[in-house]
């Protein structure tokens, strides 16, 4: 505070006449202590009435609330020594703020020895509490999902060094084998976190099509990440298992889209729609941001963050970097947001849950998600997110050294990511223009004087038999018979919104001749899937082809695998078989085109219907297969030979080794809070390591 004095000329510690140094350094003294009991005092009051306000909003507002509470402090001093114009008084609570977070204990994350001391300090405080209460502890297991990372991304930036944290669980030292196990697992055809992380959390994705839906009977459109849907989706998801979720017996969740039943809450999105004192999801929070010197950290991170976003899109502009999309608007923020914000909150969370000893903790960290949408999977932009969440594990490794009981940590995602142009930026029109035009509907300008608009355009009048004309009007049908097109990464859902149920193959054909050959036949489109009055679900491709899924095996032989759903394997039979059966399958479902590296890397190239070139959604390559990184004092996820396949099945999983430590916590398997009685029998283990588990229907879910 004194150097701040000499160096602001709006900021003064002494009289206008002058003072000498011994009362300037009272003057400050008295200052400093003042502003740090308004602090202690006010911050936390502040804060939790600010919780109604966006998180977005609230790190802006930090320097602000501090400024604020700096001319307080001055205003208290005696004889109006303290004086500070309101600009000059937010830049000195920052810098006060900012070298009290550098030279305090609590953030001396590098330093060793001090923050091993203050870890032992609140272990040793928490260790006392517990075994006065409870006695010894079982192990208690911390799920991390690392949003988005694919199962080759992690072993090559472990391969790179990029992740050292992860390389010492995976590597093997002298004389020792390696402390984790690293597991791929397929993802169902929606390969988004609002399938996975439902299945994962809850027992159950059923009837979870896509990221996003229209449900004919409500004219609504389902999104996951809003949180009414989300909310929905979970008590559909509780209402058909019967079971509250995966984390309902002492368990926390941590900035996930759902809460798996857990009493302990943080920006969970499930519960964010709710008003009131039932409303936790917000506590991450106050938690966080009670504490001032977190909320400058995460503050001046948060800006750090956005400079370097505008700076790295900048280069990409100038370089001429391909494929690119706009990074513009808000998204700078956005990305801060995901990349600090949410990280810090959510990692502090965890520590407070390993430090208060909970049983079961399911936290999700989305900043390389977020990134890699806009930036690329392999990017450069990328890699150093994971640069920087390995440092958030290696932080959380320390806490559980610490802890007053044994903690496994588990790490998972949910999904990949596909790398590839997007579809508008390969053919000059979006998948909704494409589906209007081959619908004879207007579409714009642009559209019409593409290649693929002109083709879909001429199949229309073809159709209809009626001459292809460059002129006249185009008449537009009634509103309500225009179709409902959504995108979800690569998948795209069409709906015909006043055609009650689905619509079949010959309804559609009937009312829009040229639609299903314009889609199949389009270069940047793999597959459709629809089904006939006749023949049941079809898939259909390109020149012709057609697919009749009830005459196929759900594994049937790679090499007999018929086009068009031979590039994405044969477990795109029951990937597919299993979204037909969803009540709410799209009349529609396309999938784009995919592009193999011819590696065998399982990169290869998707075109996503949205504006992002790492995309997931649907099927083809990356975006389909996630990890599962595990203890080996935990039961292997299956047996030799077998393959994890879906979030149902990692759900079982995980519950299995909930279960696994003797007299540890036990996940209810019937009943829900408030609900009535369900009971199911538990599953043995070796049931999980049977060849084949994975084609074997659940029929609890």
């Amino acid at each position: 505070m004194l150097v701040l004095a000499g160096l602001l000329p709006e900021f003064r510690l002494q009289s206008e006449s002058g003072d000498s140094a011994t009362r300037i350094g009272i003057t400050a003294a008295i200052g400093a202590g003042v502003f740090g009991l308004l602090t202690a005092l006010v911050w936390p009051l502040v804060v939790r009435a600010l919780l109604l306000v966006p998180a977005l909003v609230l790190g802006l507002l930090v320097f602000f609330l501090n400024g604020s509470l700096l001319l307080v402090a001055l205003s208290l001093i005696p004889d109006g020594r303290g004086e500070s114009d309101p600009q000059t008084a937010v830049v000195v609570a920052a810098v006060m703020s900012a070298v009290a977070s550098a030279t305090s204990t609590a953030l001396a994350v590098r330093d060793d020895t001090a923050y091993r001391r203050r870890l032992y300090r609140l272990a040793d405080r928490r260790r006392r509490r517990a075994v006065a209460v409870a006695g010894p502890r079982t192990p208690a297991t911390v799920f991390l999902q690392l949003d988005g990372v694919g199962h080759d991304v992690l072993r090559d930036a472990v391969a790179e060094g990029l992740m050292p944290t992860v390389a010492a669980l995976l590597a093997e030292r002298p004389g020792e084998p390696p402390s984790h196990r690293l597991t791929p697992w397929r993802t169902d055809w929606s390969s988004q976190t609002g399938a996975s992380q439902l299945g994962i959390l809850h027992g159950s994705n059923h009837d979870v099509p896509a990221f996003r839906w229209f449900e004919k009977e409500h004219g609504e459109v389902v999104v996951c990440n809003r949180p009414a849907s989300a909310a929905e989706l979970q008590r559909r998801a509780v209402a058909r298992t019967g079971d509250a979720g995966l984390l309902t017996v002492d368990g926390a969740s941590r900035g996930n889209l759902f809460s798996g039943g857990a009493d302990q809450l943080a920006l969970v999105l499930s519960v964010a729609a709710r008003r009131g004192r039932a409303n936790r999801s917000r506590a991450g929070y106050f938690a966080y941001f009670s504490d001032p010197a977190n909320a400058v950290r995460t503050a001046m991170s948060f800006v750090a963050e956005v400079i370097r976003e505008i700076a790295q899109s900048t280069r990409a502009r100038l370089r001429r970097t391909r494929p690119r999309v706009s990074r513009g608007g808000l998204y700078p923020f956005i990305r801060a947001f995901a990349t600090v914000v949410e990280r810090d909150v959510v990692v502090a969370a965890v520590i407070g849950d390993m430090l208060a000893g909970r049983s079961a903790v399911y936290a999700d960290l989305v900043a390389y998600d977020e990134v890699a949408h806009h930036s690329g999977p392999r990017s450069r932009d990328a890699e150093q997110v994971l640069v920087r969440l390995d440092r958030s594990l290696a932080l959380l490794a320390k806490v559980a050294e610490h802890a007053p009981r044994q903690y496994r940590i588990v790490l998972l995602s949910d999904h990949g990511q596909s790398p590839g142009e997007t579809f508008r930026a390969r053919y000059g029109l979006t998948l909704g223009d494409l589906v209007r035009a081959g619908c004879g509907l207007p579409v714009p300008r642009r559209a019409r004087r593409t290649r693929s608009g002109a083709e879909a355009r001429a199949a229309v009048l073809a159709a209809l038999h009626r001459p292809v004309e460059e002129g006249g009007e185009q008449r537009r049908p009634a509103k309500r018979r225009e179709p409902v097109v959504l995108a979800s990464g690569n998948l795209g859902l069409v709906s015909f919104p006043d055609v009650r149920g689905r619509m079949t193959r010959e309804q559609i054909d009937r009312r829009h001749p040229a639609l299903l050959p314009t889609l199949a036949n389009h270069p940047g489109i793999g597959f459709l899937l629809v089904r006939s009055e006749e023949h049941g679900p079809l898939v259909l491709g390109a020149r012709g082809a057609e697919i009749r899924l009830d005459e196929l095996s759900d594994d049937p032989d790679p090499a007999q695998l018929p086009e068009p759903l031979r590039e994405f394997g044969p477990a795109a039979v029951a990937a597919v078989r299993r979204t037909d059966g969803f009540p709410h399958v799209a009349d529609i479902m396309v999938n784009s085109s995919y592009e193999p590296s011819g590696e065998g890397s399982g990169d290869g190239e998707v075109l996503a219907f949205e504006e992002q070139i790492g995309s997931h959604g649907g099927l083809g390559g990356a975006q389909g297969r996630p990890f599962l990184l595990s203890p080996y004092t935990l039961s292997p996820p299956v047996g030799d030979g077998a393959e994890l396949v879906g979030a149902e099945q990692v759900h079982r999983v995980l519950r299995r080794w909930l279960r696994e430590a003797a007299d540890g916590p036990q996940v209810p398997l019937g009943g829900v809070p408030g609900g009535t009685e369900n009971p199911r029998p538990a599953e043995p283990v070796e049931e999980h390591f049977a060849a084949g588990d994975h084609a074997v229907e659940d029929k609890t879910h």
